[in-house]
């Protein structure tokens, strides 16, 4: 037994049998698992969160096929890469090529895939933690079954605790017994190779004088969170402090603290967080919390998010942390999303109101002679490129939803609508 090989892959599972979760696919019956033993697999996409069997999946299936088997992650693969495979496996039939993260590849590199797996040239595997109606392309996705991993319940995982004390020699040779589980469970967020590596890290980091209990040492929750906190960031993905975290992120920022927002966002990239969901909620801030503040803080967010989409960690770290204090120092106004929260409340207050004539389309004839668009005003005839006229439906008219905040470039705007609508919205 080599020790230097992590526990999650010294007791992977090579049949299905073996394998814990999944069994809305894997299950005796199951579609995925009558394809295995018929010996005839799709092309797949396997979706689901971090550590939930889409490699172990990929490695059962070849193992049972018995058919050569091609491994590449997307995060160091190209087009290079996947084309060397393709030419090996036009002389190995039936080869399988699993690829990891797949959503890391960009168009060029997907289509690259294309011909090979129409063909049969081989069978595609391809994992992936994102949603694959976003992040494969369409030509790929429609040759792919799409088969969707659940995270591990709470059995499951004190099930697989139980078979790596079993299966692994060496965890054997600790002579350990589980008498709390719930801590490794929390920390590891539903995550089946955190769980076990954290495990293991435990394991490894258990005194020779600690205390037995009928010769086992017992692991316990107390242990656990001792080990944890000396050795891993505590963070969990999937549960409750998750949302406290980016809820703690979001408020220093709103708060204008930079620094507060600086350590909220540390944490979560020493837990591994997602760089696109730690964007995509800092692109959501630039418009909720600065709006029109501070225009340019929705190009600087739009801007992060690209780019850490391009790049990812760990030198993502470094753009998210411009974007952050860059938004945190900025001026605050949530004057659009009570303008959007203010409309919608008047649109279900009021229903579906007509447009007023002279607003109306009127490409035909017909709707001409219903005088749609009859006495509209064309706004940069008039000075200033303004003219005044009704734009809301009778029920509402004077009815101001946008209310400028009070910043400097929002009074900018307060007086430029004072200017040209004077009292009529009173700004």
């Amino acid at each position: 037994m080599n020790r230097s090989i992590p526990l999650a892959e010294r007791i992977r599972p090579t049949t299905l049998d073996d394998l814990i979760g999944q069994e809305h696919l894997t299950g005796k019956g199951s579609i995925l698992r009558n394809a295995i033993e018929n010996g005839r697999i799709p092309s797949m996409i396997l979706w689901g969160p971090p550590g939930v069997g889409k490699t172990t999946i990929a490695n059962i299936i070849a193992h049972n096929l018995q058919v050569p088997y091609f491994q590449l992650s997307a995060i160091s693969s190209g087009v290079k890469e996947v084309r060397e495979v393709i030419e090996t496996a036009k002389e190995q039939i039936g080869s399988i090529l699993f690829i990891d993260e797949i959503h890391r590849f960009n168009k060029g590199q997907q289509d690259a895939l294309l011909g090979a797996v129409e063909k049969g040239i081989i069978t595609l595997i391809g994992a992936t933690t994102e949603n694959p109606s976003f992040e494969v392309n369409s030509a790929l996705l429609s040759r792919c079954q799409v088969y969707v991993l659940k995270t591990l319940d709470q059995d499951g995982l004190v099930r697989l605790l139980h078979q790596a004390l079993e299966k692994d020699s060496f965890m054997q040779s600790l002579q350990l017994a589980l008498q709390e589980t719930e801590a490794m469970i929390r920390i590891s967020g539903g995550d089946a190779r955190k769980l076990l590596n954290l495990f293991e890290l435990v394991a490894n980091s258990i005194p020779a004088s600690a205390q037995k209990l009928d010769g086992f040492t017992p692991i316990t929750d107390t242990l656990v969170m001792q080990v944890a906190q000396n050795k891993i960031a505590l963070y969990d993905k999937q549960g409750e402090q998750h949302y406290d975290i980016i809820s703690a992120f979001i408020k220093s920022m709103r708060g204008s603290d930079p620094n507060g927002a600086m350590y909220w966002l540390a944490r979560m990239i020493e837990g591994g967080e997602d760089v696109k969901f730690i964007a995509r909620r800092m692109l959501i801030f630039a418009s909720e919390d600065i709006g029109n503040a501070n225009p340019n803080a929705l190009l600087m967010a739009n801007s992060c998010f690209d780019a850490v989409a391009k790049i990812g960690y760990p030198e993502s770290r470094i753009i998210l942390s411009q974007c952050v204090t860059y938004l945190a120092s900025s001026p605050k106004s949530n004057a659009a999303v009570v303008a959007i929260m203010e409309a919608q409340k008047a649109v279900q207050q009021y229903g579906d109101q007509p447009v007023p004539l002279h607003i109306r389309n009127a490409p035909t004839k017909l709707m001409k002679d219903m005088d749609y668009g009859k006495n509209y005003q064309y706004s940069h005839l008039g000075q200033g490129n303004f003219i005044e006229q009704e734009y809301l439906p009778a029920p509402l008219v004077g009815k101001k939803f946008y209310d400028p905040g009070n910043n400097a470039r929002e009074n900018e705007l307060r007086k430029f609508l004072k200017d040209r609508w004077k009292d009529k919205y009173h700004y």
